[in-house]
């Protein structure tokens, strides 16, 4: 199974973010075709609407009605589900199945699920311009289900209303046929009997982790989010610290140059919680410039051991960077001990993550 891709790509105007996205990317994940990926571009405009879905109305001559309109997320969430559904096997059409004891069922439905996500076709969103609109309102409860399992799906489940529930199950292939007592039956893709209730179909979805009782759901690992974002647009719309966690970042510099290899290997647990006290400390040094220090800290979760170089020069810096010490780089300049003209940009910064690692691990733990 192809682990999913959460990922921001950031860097000056022009510097080849989409096209990376494109040629890079989507292809690594086995993504050629336009139904295998879903894009839109946020603005200030965009909305939760825009994004999950809302009622719109449709107008037929001097009658109007409203028809629930599914944003670019859900169409997304959407086709993930149904490359699932497409290789499940379910074990519940065992004729045997209802004897099993409960322990042996749950097992069978895990592993059919696993197989069945190891199969599924990947699919991706696109977001350019991602901090162009406002991210947290955009994503709203769906920012919960960005943190991921190793396994690839949400972590945590969240609850969707109704009408975004039916929206699903129609976009996967559920048919609703409307009956003379103003009641509905419904039918699952592959099968021929109709039913009443769609709750019934609680066993067909248990590979898609949907609780119809609940109406919740999770993003599954065949579904990646890929989002671009130029660095001079970052004061149109804030994008918080916790919003920022949730993602791996990528930095391109605008003259294609790399940082030099790194002179530390990757970080195990261990190692990682005690560059976090380091990086702690060193924040908390400088109380007097940073602006909300105790949201400024970062916690041992920040990024999942082992933390390689990539993440280091990418996330962890960039978070120091336009986060911590986006007012003063004074703090900055005095830790690596350099002039002032060799710290302009973050590509200045991200290029000597040798020379930070070097002098954080050394930053006196008591100032």
């Amino acid at each position: 199974m192809q682990i999913p891709i959460q990922k921001i790509i950031f860097g000056s105007p022009g510097t080849g973010k989409s096209h990376k996205i494109k040629h890079e990317i989507l292809p690594s994940l086995g993504i050629e075709t336009l139904e295998n990926f879903e894009s839109t571009v946020f603005h200030p405009e965009y909305t939760y609407g825009d994004f999950v879905g809302k009622l719109i109305p449709v107008t037929r001559g001097e009658k109007v009605r409203y028809s629930f309109y599914a944003g670019h997320f859900l169409v997304a969430l959407s086709k993930a589900y149904k490359k699932i559904l497409n290789v499940y096997e379910n074990p519940t059409k065992d004729k045997n199945f209802k004897t099993f004891p409960e322990e042996e069922k749950q097992a069978l439905i895990m592993q059919a699920r696993q197989e069945a996500c190891a199969k599924a076709q990947n699919i991706a969103l696109v977001i350019d311009e991602i901090n162009r609109g406002n991210s947290s309102a955009i994503f709203g409860t769906i920012f919960q289900l960005l943190d991921r399992e190793d396994n690839g799906w949400s972590s945590y489940q969240i609850n969707i209303s109704e009408i975004e529930l039916l929206k699903i199950l129609e976009l996967i292939g559920v048919k609703e046929q409307t009956l003379a007592n103003n009641q509905s039956q419904y039918k699952f893709p592959g099968e021929g009997d109709w039913v009443n209730e769609y709750t019934t179909f609680q066993s067909r979805l248990d590979c898609l982790d949907i609780s119809l009782q609940d109406r919740s759901i999770k993003i599954p690992p065949n579904l990646s989010i890929v989002g671009t974002m130029n660095t001079s647009d970052n004061s149109i719309y804030f994008m918080d610290s916790a919003f920022k966690r949730r993602w791996e970042w990528e930095f391109i510099d605008w003259d294609e140059s790399t940082p030099e290899p790194a002179n530390y290997p990757a970080f195990d647990v261990d190692d990682w919680r005690k560059l976090v006290k380091q990086i702690n400390i060193f924040i908390k040094s400088h109380y007097d410039s940073v602006r909300g220090i105790e949201d400024k800290q970062i916690g041992y979760f920040f990024i999942k051991p082992p933390v390689t170089s990539k993440d280091i020069q990418n996330k962890l810096m960039f978070f120091l960077w336009d986060s911590v010490f986006n007012r003063d780089k004074k703090p900055l300049i005095e830790l690596l001990k350099i002039p002032r003209s060799e710290l302009v940009t973050f590509g200045d910064f991200t290029k000597l993550h040798n020379k930070f690692i070097e002098k954080i691990m050394a930053f006196p733990s008591e100032v």
